[in-house]
């Protein structure tokens, strides 16, 4: 027993001794990594962005040396809970800031309304200068010719007609803009160039309602035209006298007119009905005894035009059977369509456009081509419109206005 009890008496200094020194050398150690570990560089710590979204480490590795690790960790956490908050807050800031206008046009709805700039025009401007002094004059109106570079000495004539208040617009159908330089006026017209190609191929791509904005009438014109007894100044003061929205000259009766409602009459300034061939006008409001104009000369308002375009078919080049759905875009037809008697043209018909068509051996020429291609045209336009006007009134379930059911 006595033995046992020494024993264990005389091991008591050692491990007090061993364990004094192994807690000093715990504490040194411990001390010398918490005072080395704020001095690391944390920036070359990677992180996951969800748990440190946005800490500054430079600012942390700056400021906090000499802090505990516990304390370090504590004010990251902090930050990070801060940041979250932070984060929270701004996105739903966010939400509720964003722009959102419903009645800006398709596509600009992320816009602030005072700098959409929706409608266009084709209003030549300099390369220098202020943008406001640009334009001694603002044309308030817009005239196009589809032509080739045998008419122009025509066009030229034609062009002479239309004073500066109009924008002069040519379309190329045979890719020869340069042939035009000769004609000082040409320099300040618009010149689109796209061969073998109709005006209504042209107006339906360069004519937009929002391009042509700009301009109270438009007139759309083939290049076969004489003018001599026309004045596009004195034309506008009538179309606005009579209302008409929809409208063109009268033409030259000894030139083997196909409509009687065209043709010029001596006995006043505008006419918008007229009588036809027996049987050809069941209701006398209607084609081709009124609300009806050709498409070779055809001039619109701003108003009527924008319906006017979107009714073009895109696949239908030619345009037949436009001119008998043209009243479909005004209200009452019969009223705002007319012919304008006092100012007159002359149809040339010289057949250029169809000598831009294809043979096709020895028994078809490119004139037949093309007079083939516009009959199916207005075959299938007329169809389209049977059907889409079938379709709409199915969809409201309504009886048709022309149905004979009761």
């Amino acid at each position: 027993m006595v033995s046992v009890t020494c024993s264990v008496v005389g091991r008591i200094p050692n491990e007090t001794v061993r364990l004094i020194i192994t807690t000093f050398i715990g504490l040194v150690f411990g001390f010398l990594i918490g005072v080395s570990f704020p001095t690391t560089s944390l920036a070359k710590l990677i992180y996951p962005s969800s748990f440190l979204p946005s800490i500054d480490l430079t600012y942390i590795e700056d400021k906090n040396v000499g802090l505990s690790t516990q304390t370090f960790f504590h004010r990251a956490q902090s930050s990070v809970k801060d940041n979250e908050s932070s984060s929270t807050h701004g996105q739903n800031l966010n939400d509720t800031s964003k722009i959102w206008v419903p009645k800006n046009p398709w596509g600009a709805e992320r816009l602030p309304p005072d700098i959409v700039a929706a409608e266009s025009d084709f209003y030549l401007r300099r390369l220098w200068g202020k943008p406001s002094e640009d334009l001694t004059i603002k044309p308030k109106y817009l005239v196009t010719f589809t032509v080739g570079s045998d008419q122009k000495n025509n066009i030229d004539a034609a062009v002479k007609k239309f004073s500066e208040n109009f924008t002069i617009l040519l379309f190329h159908y045979d890719g020869r803009t340069s042939a035009w330089d000769e004609f000082e006026w040409s320099k300040r017209a618009i010149h689109v160039s796209a061969r073998k190609q109709t005006k209504w191929w042209y107006a339906k791509r360069f004519l937009h309602p929002d391009i042509v904005a700009a301009y109270d009438y438009i007139f759309i014109w083939d290049e076969d035209i004489g003018v001599q007894h026309f004045d596009a100044e004195e034309y506008i003061k009538l179309v606005r006298k009579h209302g008409l929205e929809i409208s063109q000259p009268g033409c030259e009766p000894n030139k083997g007119l196909t409509w009687q409602m065209t043709k010029r009459r001596g006995d006043g300034e505008v006419h918008k009905e007229t009588e036809e061939k027996p049987g050809w006008c069941p209701d006398p409001h209607l084609p081709p005894c009124a609300a009806f104009v050709e498409i070779m000369a055809t001039v619109f308002s701003r108003d009527a035009w924008r319906c006017v375009w979107h009714m073009i078919q895109n696949d239908l080049v030619h345009g037949w059977g436009l001119d008998f759905a043209l009243r479909r875009c005004v209200d009452p037809a019969h009223e705002k369509i007319g012919v304008v008697d006092s100012q007159w043209i002359v149809h040339q018909n010289i057949p250029s456009l169809g000598n831009q068509g294809q043979a096709q051996g020895w028994w078809k020429s490119r004139a037949t081509g093309v007079k083939e291609r516009c009959t199916k045209e207005w075959r299938m336009f007329q169809n389209r419109m049977a059907q889409a006007e079938r379709a709409y009134y199915r969809e409201m379930a309504i009886e048709p206005p022309n149905s004979t059911a009761r």
